[in-house]
């Protein structure tokens, strides 16, 4: 386990690169945390990193955002929020985009905590004061 504070978004838009230097070569995470802690904002942050130019939002309503990189790799941003059973996120498909060979990042896993495998990351964002966020790799 890994602790950080970050102090304010133009740290975080900083921090990412030592995240990805922390992961090798994963590229699936989980994250966990209440609403407005800054999940969707560390995605974009992940997502700009890794090359996308398109505007990274939640995908709340949409469930799935995909992206793809200058390279052409791709990015799934998933948002399980509003979904209420495993039976829910095995419909829309949930087991290929963790199949797959692309990043992917969840915000809301724990309804789908048993379908994760040691291939994913879990991060735990919480608020530690009004610019500042706690950063927890588990």
């Amino acid at each position: 386990m890994k602790e950080f504070f970050i102090a304010s978004e133009s740290q975080l838009s900083e921090w990412v690169p030592v995240l990805f230097d922390m992961l090798g070569d994963k590229k699936k995470l989980a994250l966990v945390g209440d609403l407005g802690a800054g999940k969707t904002t560390l995605i974009k942050y992940l997502c700009q990193h890794l090359g996308v130019r398109d505007q990274v939002v939640s995908p709340t309503f949409s469930l799935v955002n995909e992206y793809s990189t200058d390279t052409g790799v791709n990015v799934f941003h998933i948002d399980l929020y509003r979904l209420e059973s495993l039976e829910e996120a095995l419909q829309i498909g949930i087991e290929e985009y963790l199949d797959s060979e692309a990043y992917v990042f969840i915000e809301w896993p724990q309804l789908i905590n048993t379908l994760l495998g040691d291939d994913f990351i879990w991060i735990e964002i919480s608020v530690a004061n009004e610019q500042g966020r706690k950063i927890v790799i588990l």
